[in-house]
């Protein structure tokens, strides 16, 4: 086999081959290159995705995947990611800095929303990525306690605005910076957007490129503040396969799709549970109610997370199961669940995928 027909049998062989997290490449994420001189393939990936503590894995599966098409010539694969900007529409634009605003939401409370927006940010993080986490529940605060912060209070340089918390390389916003933790918040809906706006513009976030925030329950004031004044790039939707929680999930997810807000996917918390003294597997809350609602929606599932009291453990403690835990299988759920979500979110728009091959002489 000639070094170009080799080229042409790797670039087809890619054509097929399916990314577990992202689906087939896209024409941007690939590059072949023919050594001639030392007759080698050399291909380039470069996910959409933090792919940290993937890409070694990636690059591992790829090369044993194209030596059953190239096994007499030698092929080198390096893989790289790059988070890209989405949600600028309409008169919306970016804000300065940000590359990506996820909205956590739910139908109703009780469903683990927050828990699922910690370790989402969280999990963000540990693949590499520049995350904030901005707690959008005025009402109910929890995201101070779960990343540790509870107490704290943020800064101000010029007395205008505040410089976000940090907390496990995440930083970190909140009402519940702003007030004590009893403190109840007896206010109406235009006092709470009030203070939402305030919360996302006045803080000076750094660099990132996901900010994450953990909604109220619910499709009132708040939700439809963000969608309509925010460029959110996606929402995630949370439920656990409970009927009653599925029937408040979809009202959520179609009041982002009523005001052009792309719903990445369902993650359906407290699957299963797995007796801790037996093994024996139960779903407490019913069985499937997740992927059905995402089947019927066309949406993607983007994880079936356990009920494990370790998480509500690490999660009242400060100290989420990514950070607890991360080389648990209780953490690589998490882990996951954030690189379905954020791949997903990188391939909107994306196309078929038609690599450039090209050659070099040295």
């Amino acid at each position: 086999m000639t070094l170009a027909s080799a080229s042409q049998a790797v670039s087809t062989a890619l054509q097929a081959f399916t990314e577990p997290y992202g689906g087939r490449f896209t024409p941007s994420q690939l590059e072949i290159t023919a050594d001639s001189a030392r007759n080698r393939i050399v291909v380039q990936v470069r996910l959409g995705f933090p792919a940290n503590h993937y890409r070694a894995e990636l690059s591992t599966k790829l090369r044993e995947y194209l030596s059953a098409v190239s096994a007499a010539t030698p092929v080198e694969v390096t893989v790289s990611w790059e988070v890209e900007p989405h949600g600028a529409r309409g008169q919306l634009r970016q804000i300065q800095g940000i590359k990506n605003i996820i909205a956590v939401a739910s139908g109703k409370g009780g469903v683990g929303k927050s828990t699922t927006a910690a370790n989402l940010a969280l999990a963000l993080a540990y693949d590499g990525a520049a995350v904030g986490l901005l707690d959008a529940d005025i009402y109910g605060p929890s995201q101070p306690r779960m990343m540790g912060l509870a107490g704290e209070r943020p800064t101000t340089r010029d007395g205008k605005s505040f410089q976000p918390l940090k907390a496990y390389g995440v930083e970190v916003m909140s009402i519940g910076f702003l007030i004590d933790e009893e403190q109840p918040m007896v206010w109406r809906g235009p006092m709470v957007t009030q203070a939402l706006t305030q919360l996302l513009t006045d803080c000076r976030w750094g660099t990132l490129d996901y900010l994450i925030v953990d909604m109220p329950p619910g499709t009132g004031d708040i939700q439809l503040t963000l969608s309509q004044r925010v460029p959110v790039a996606g929402a995630v939707i949370v439920t656990t396969p409970q009927d009653i929680a599925l029937l408040d999930a979809r009202k959520g997810l179609k009041m982002f799709q009523k005001v052009d807000v792309p719903v990445l996917g369902v993650v359906e918390n407290m699957s299963t549970h797995i007796c801790s003294k037996c093994g024996h597997e139960e779903h407490i809350f019913g069985a499937g109610g997740g992927r059905r609602m995402a089947e019927q929606y066309g949406v993607e599932l983007l994880a079936e997370l356990p009920l494990d009291i370790r998480i509500r453990e690490q999660a009242d403690g400060g100290k989420p199961t990514v950070i607890a835990e991360p080389e648990s299988t209780l953490a690589q759920a998490y882990i996951d669940m954030a690189r379905h979500t954020s791949a997903r979110l990188a391939t909107l728009g994306g196309g078929s995928a038609f690599p450039t091959i090209s050659v070099e002489e040295t």
